[in-house]
């Protein structure tokens, strides 16, 4: 399978020549699991709170319900555009370990397409990591490395938290590199989060120059929105295309969030951006190009399904968590997923 053929007429893509031209899409996206853990404690992680004898009383039924919701959404995403086919891959942050990525994939919706992950344990005390879930069918992996987090400081020397998911292979028949990313928290200070971003940025160079044809996507919980000093100068994540240089990245969310006032999660009423994805320069058409040989930029999108909400009480049309206040709401996440669609002409 290579995606869904489309059939675009002229009036998109528009050429001199009017012609019908056909069309592959494919999607892929990120999404924060908020906590997704099982019942079982892992030495030397702080997860006492996710067993039956913790905070959560987290127990079978509550991590079963768990898994089936996180399916549900995952299988969801990209669908609107792409029916029954979905994200070839999926960045993920809060994951425990192999475990619970097993019975993930065990899940339906996930089974049905045969969906598979990558995944690499890391030091974050919580022992809570980023993944990659993929098709297999629509994109295959090469290698997988996870590039830890090093502190800027000495004194920061026991300062532990997630790496950087490097995952690279094909899509499309082009090379592709997902960076799946966690990024400090709000508490640990904005330093954090620009040394995390600097670490990425010196990463995707790194790629570059090893192949400059490597479509690179950074994806993630930046924990930071998209106006903040990581994304936009550390990394150089550029809110318009017309602004990108070949040492810079893309983010199609800026303007989401500074012009439309939307986000992926919400705090004290308000919306911040934190799960982001940004691609490098060679996923765009820029100066008024319109190339599609190769796999290009189409759009951008909050998943936005309407049983990721809160529809009633006071957090009414917030995402709907698996946790709030004490209770268990049987819900998904406190963020919403993205997704990215790309285009490539059929030849």
């Amino acid at each position: 399978m290579k995606g869904i053929i489309f059939l675009f007429l002229a009036c998109w893509l528009l050429q001199p020549v009017s012609a019908q031209r056909k069309f592959s899409v494919y999607a892929v996206g990120f999404y924060n699991q908020e906590n997704l853990f099982d019942t079982q404690h892992d030495e030397g992680k702080n997860d006492m709170d996710f067993t039956p004898g913790g905070s959560y009383k987290w127990d079978e039924l509550k991590y079963s319900h768990k898994l089936r919701n996180m399916a549900r959404a995952l299988a969801d995403m990209g669908t609107d555009v792409l029916p029954g086919v979905g994200c070839a891959f999926i960045g993920m942050a809060e994951v425990e370990n192999d475990h619970v990525l097993t019975d993930l994939c065990e899940q339906e919706p996930l089974k049905a397409r045969n969906m598979r992950f990558c995944h690499i344990e890391g030091p974050d005390r919580r022992g809570i990591d980023c993944a990659l879930l993929y098709n297999p069918a629509l994109f295959s992996v090469d290698s997988v490395h996870l590039y830890p987090y090093i502190p800027e400081l000495q004194k920061d020397s026991t300062f532990k938290t997630r790496g950087f998911l490097s995952v690279e292979g094909v899509l499309a028949g082009e090379p592709v590199t997902a960076i799946v990313c966690h990024w400090p928290s709000r508490f640990s200070g904005s330093p954090y989060r620009e040394h995390a971003a600097l670490q990425v940025k010196a990463l995707k160079d790194s790629l570059l120059r090893v192949n400059p044809s490597m479509k690179i996507f950074v994806m993630g919980d930046m924990n930071d929105d998209p106006t903040n000093k990581s994304m936009k100068e550390v990394l150089r994540a550029r809110p318009e295309i017309s602004q990108v240089g070949d040492g810079d990245m893309y983010n199609p969310w800026y303007n989401l969030l500074a012009k439309e006032g939307t986000g992926t999660l919400q705090y004290n009423g308000s919306w911040n951006l934190f799960d982001q994805i940004v691609m490098t320069p060679n996923l765009l058409n820029r100066d008024g190009k319109k190339d599609y040989s190769t796999l290009k930029f189409w759009k951008n999108q909050i998943q936005r399904m309407p049983y990721l909400f809160q529809t009633e009480g006071k957090y009414k049309g917030t995402p709907k968590r698996t946790t709030a206040g004490g209770v268990w709401l049987d819900g998904y996440s406190d963020h919403l997923p993205v997704c990215v669609y790309l285009v490539k002409e059929q030849r």
